[in-house]
């Protein structure tokens, strides 16, 4: 009887040590142009992989993709290459700071909803090759409110919601939050402030999205904290570096670190899929949903 409660405990043992992690997915977006929400990602990105975790930055700004403009990067490939079966997804992720991994916009697919059957096994497949290799996806949205920023927000598992102390960007970001809510039922976002001038003033900013939230949307916001305005981080940007690893010792970067260290504790939401296949078999489906990418 011991023998046979050894093998079973042995036999759970290693269902345990094969059984991936989850993979946190995280859409970082902000209703509006402006907000720094390119930055916020890729310092995040990087301050999380500081952190030993293993990091994936998927620029989803099919228009205007960005995050390897900051970071200095050239691509050669993209997601395109994926999709048309040319490339895997290994060879068009490009090196970044610490360690992260960058998938390159896919500039010329506009229309997700319009693949073929065999495009979108091949995407989910790609993703389920480097799900094992993966600890966060954070996914670099596009401004505004198009299909395509709501397709990577419904489909992600956190949305992060960047806004600053500009009118246009508060309205901006509660058009955003009110259309994945009344129209999706995403329920919960967390808010980051940026550029703010103060602690306070990054808590005001919060306050004023709460006030207009609980009176006309049935939504939970939880304030995540604000980037401090840091004339570091514009001199990073200039050198196209992370201000992370710029200007580690700056308020910009002792706070991003901070807030990485907040998100690798956030919990996996409950019955939402866990690896990136499951992610992007969620963005086809709602691409389709809504009129496509």
């Amino acid at each position: 009887m011991l023998m046979a409660d050894a093998t079973i405990d042995q036999a759970a043992g290693l269902r345990q040590m094969v059984k991936p992690e989850p993979v946190r997915v995280i859409a970082v977006t902000g209703g509006k142009g402006g907000v720094g929400k390119t930055n916020v990602s890729v310092n995040l990105a990087v301050a999380w992989a500081e952190l030993g975790r293993r990091v994936m930055l998927l620029d989803a700004d099919l228009g205007l993709a960005n995050v390897d403009v900051v970071l200095g990067l050239h691509p050669e490939y993209d997601l395109s290459h994926v999709l048309r079966g040319e490339r895997t997804l290994e060879q068009v992720l490009l090196q970044g700071p610490a360690g992260i991994r960058v998938a390159p916009a896919a500039s010329g697919v506009q229309q997700m909803a319009e693949l073929s059957e065999a495009e979108h096994a091949g995407l989910i497949r790609a993703f389920s090759d480097v799900s094992h290799e993966t600890d966060v996806l954070i996914v670099d949205t596009a401004a505004g409110i198009s299909d395509v920023v709501v397709s990577f927000s419904r489909a992600a598992q956190e949305v992060v919601v960047v806004v600053c102390d500009e009118p246009a960007s508060i309205t901006d970001a509660y058009a955003l939050i009110k259309l994945l809510n009344r129209d999706y039922g995403v329920e919960r976002f967390r808010v980051l402030s940026n550029m703010a001038r103060s602690a306070q003033e990054g808590r005001d900013l919060y306050g004023k999205m709460c006030r207009v939230t609980d009176r006309y949307l049935d939504v939970m916001l939880s304030y995540i904290g604000s980037i401090p305005y840091d004339d570091n981080l514009r001199k990073a940007v200039r050198a196209q570096k992370p201000v992370v690893q710029a200007f580690p010792r700056s308020r910009a970067a002792q706070t991003f670190k901070n807030l990485a260290k907040k998100a690798d504790n956030w919990p996996v939401p409950e019955g939402v899929g866990g690896h990136l296949q499951f992610f992007v078999e969620r963005l086809i489906q709602f691409s389709s949903q809504s009129g496509g990418m």
